[in-house]
């Protein structure tokens, strides 16, 4: 394919590169000459591993070169990648300046080339979800005087380059995500990849924005994690690299998908009470832990949106399915739906709660105790059936996937739905009337 790669950065010079080796025509633009230089002459403007040797074969074979001209380049190619930069303002926010100066050029392009073959805009840039549907399509629709999906094709297509490695990991991905406008966009993205190694995830455009900073969020979440962990071991004299070492061995609960699927807060006898005791632990040893200690105020966070979610229906009786922490227990302690059951009781809402699992009479012990102090008026707040708890809810929370409820709650008539869980048919509850999601 002729693909032209605007931005001659990391990313760009790596892709553009790449690319041309895969056997496509390339042709590279910066605004700065220098680098334009540089790839003409066969050498590479960044320094990074097997960049240099790579250039200069793909220059020499006449697969790749290099201009300033964005006209030239748009009008040479079928396909361009906006590989330009996204930094940070002074406020944090994204800057989008230059992603809109390239799109403003890319259109004027395509607006003077008229027919000739439908132009795919790839945009490879960081992005935040809304940045591309809200501000760049219609840029393009603007200065192309068309359409996009029918004049012209968009993709987002984040990269997952590691400067140092770079190379090896766009021959060796460890996924390709096409947020495709139209099928026919994320064809053309899909053909330019052809033979590369890893998962194609074809998604919306949004989702593709929002899934490169699912991962950089989490990347540095787990340096973070780690080097807290790290500074916590080392002050109680213990190896932390022998416990990262067995706990990067757990694949079935650690270094998997358990628990990072979105949706309710956490509870149970023993997330929280550990989390306290090792934030306690490190300040007893003066050693700073922000990213541990603010774990379980972030979970409270959550919890909080669902009585929020609750507040904004402006009804006053109130269902709530499920009760223990998790289920298939009848384990009540630290639950958050018995804090959420609380906080509604204590606003005086109308409060009615069924839970399989949970009998007043059968909690013993450390149970019975747990409930009696945070909610000593469970007795008369638990129903004897899920029919009882829907003929008295003007709004439901489900916090279970117990069958027996899933089969008895109602579409679009009768009481409005708060999903704790992320029911199975969601997404088409989704479009009802009456339905609410904590997380999406």
């Amino acid at each position: 394919m002729r693909v032209s790669v605007l931005g001659l950065g990391y990313v760009g010079c790596v892709s553009a590169a790449c690319l041309a080796s895969l056997g496509h025509e390339v042709i590279g633009v910066d605004v700065n000459q220098a680098k334009v230089d540089l790839v003409n002459d066969g050498k590479a403007p960044v320094v990074e591993e097997r960049i240099g040797e790579l250039i200069a074969e793909v220059v020499r074979s006449g697969a790749l070169r290099a201009t300033g001209d964005v006209r030239e380049a748009v009008m040479g190619s079928e396909v361009s990648l906006v590989c330009v930069g996204t930094p940070s303002e002074p406020n944090g926010s994204l800057c989008t300046t230059y992603l809109e100066r390239v799109t403003e050029q890319i259109g004027a392009a395509l607006a003077d080339r008229g027919g000739g073959g439908r132009q795919t805009v790839v945009f490879r840039s960081t992005m935040l979800p809304g940045t591309c549907l809200n501000l760049l399509v219609p840029i393009l629709e603007k200065y192309v005087g068309g359409t996009a999906g029918v004049d012209f094709g968009v993709v987002v297509n984040p990269e997952f380059l590691r400067e140092g490695t770079s190379v090896r990991d766009f021959f060796d991905p460890p996924k390709t995500v096409i947020g495709e406008f139209d099928p026919d966009s994320g064809d053309a993205v899909a053909a330019l990849y052809d033979g590369l190694p890893g998962e194609v995830f074809r998604v919306p455009v949004p989702t593709a924005e929002a899934i490169k900073y699912a991962d950089n969020a989490f990347h540095g979440l787990k340096i973070g994690f780690a080097n807290e962990l790290g500074a916590v071991c080392q002050a109680l004299g213990v190896d932390s690299h022998q416990v990262m070492d067995v706990f990067l061995a757990d694949r079935k609960l650690n270094i998997s998908p358990a628990y990072l699927r979105p949706g309710f807060a956490f509870g149970g006898s023993c997330l929280p009470k550990d989390l306290r005791s090792l934030v306690h632990a490190a300040q007893r040893a003066d050693v700073s832990v922000p990213i541990l200690a603010h774990v379980l105020p972030s979970n409270s966070d959550h919890l909080q949106r669902a009585v929020e979610l609750v507040e904004r229906t402006g009804k006053r009786r109130a269902g709530l399915f499920g009760l223990s922490f998790k289920p298939g227990t009848d384990d009540l302690r630290e639950s958050p739906l018995v804090e959420l059951a609380e906080r509604l009781f204590g606003k005086g809402y109308d409060l009615r709660i069924y839970d399989a699992n949970v009998s007043l009479s059968r909690l013993l012990g450390a149970n019975r105790e747990y409930i009696e102090t945070r909610l000593p008026h469970l007795a008369q707040l638990l129903a004897d059936s899920v029919g009882e708890v829907l003929e008295h809810a003007e709004v439901c929370l489900v916090g279970t996937r117990d069958p027996a409820v899933l089969s008895a709650l109602p579409h679009g008539d009768g009481p409005l739905l708060i999903d704790l869980v992320r029911l199975p048919d969601a997404e088409t509850r989704r479009a009802e009337q009456g339905y609410m999601g904590l997380a999406w």
